[in-house]
């Protein structure tokens, strides 16, 4: 099947404003790319492209002062498969972490996590615990899906 892919994006910024944005088509997926997703901005402005170190391709820009509009329209194939699903997943504790995943558990600076974080406790504070094998699995599947 094929998956249309896109957005468009309109701010008004009070200044020039330097962004960074991380919205096409990730590298791994480019031999299923059957139109790409590249991003065209109104107005015109240049643009610096770089991959992060998760593999994305990153746009870098200067936003002007005004209405900047940015949008990307794209079409990937892909089998239509859902995602693999991995019920033997387990929960780890924290502490039992290695420290190179430590950096995904970190708020974002471009969300307000303070102002989410009784909402977050609100919708998942119910949601089932424990350390066994299939915990982690009915943690993150659906809540119409528990057993």
């Amino acid at each position: 099947m094929q998956i249309r892919v896109g957005y468009e994006l309109v701010y008004a910024f009070p200044q020039p404003t330097p962004i960074i944005l991380a919205l096409n088509i990730h590298y791994s997926r480019a031999s299923d790319i059957v139109r790409p997703d590249h991003m065209i901005s109104s107005p015109s402005i240049p643009v610096v492209s770089y991959r992060d170190i998760f593999g994305n391709w990153c746009n870098r820009v200067v936003a002007p002062q005004g209405r900047l509009r940015l949008s990307a329209d794209g079409v990937v194939n892909d089998t239509g498969a859902p995602d693999v699903v991995s019920p033997l997943a387990e929960q780890h504790a924290i502490e039992a972490l290695p420290e190179e995943a430590l950096m995904f558990l970190l708020g974002s600076r471009y969300c307000e996590t303070d102002l989410l974080s009784e909402t977050a406790w609100k919708l998942f504070a119910g949601a089932p615990t424990g350390w066994g094998p299939r915990a982690g699995y009915l943690r993150l599947r659906p809540s119409a899906y528990y057993l």
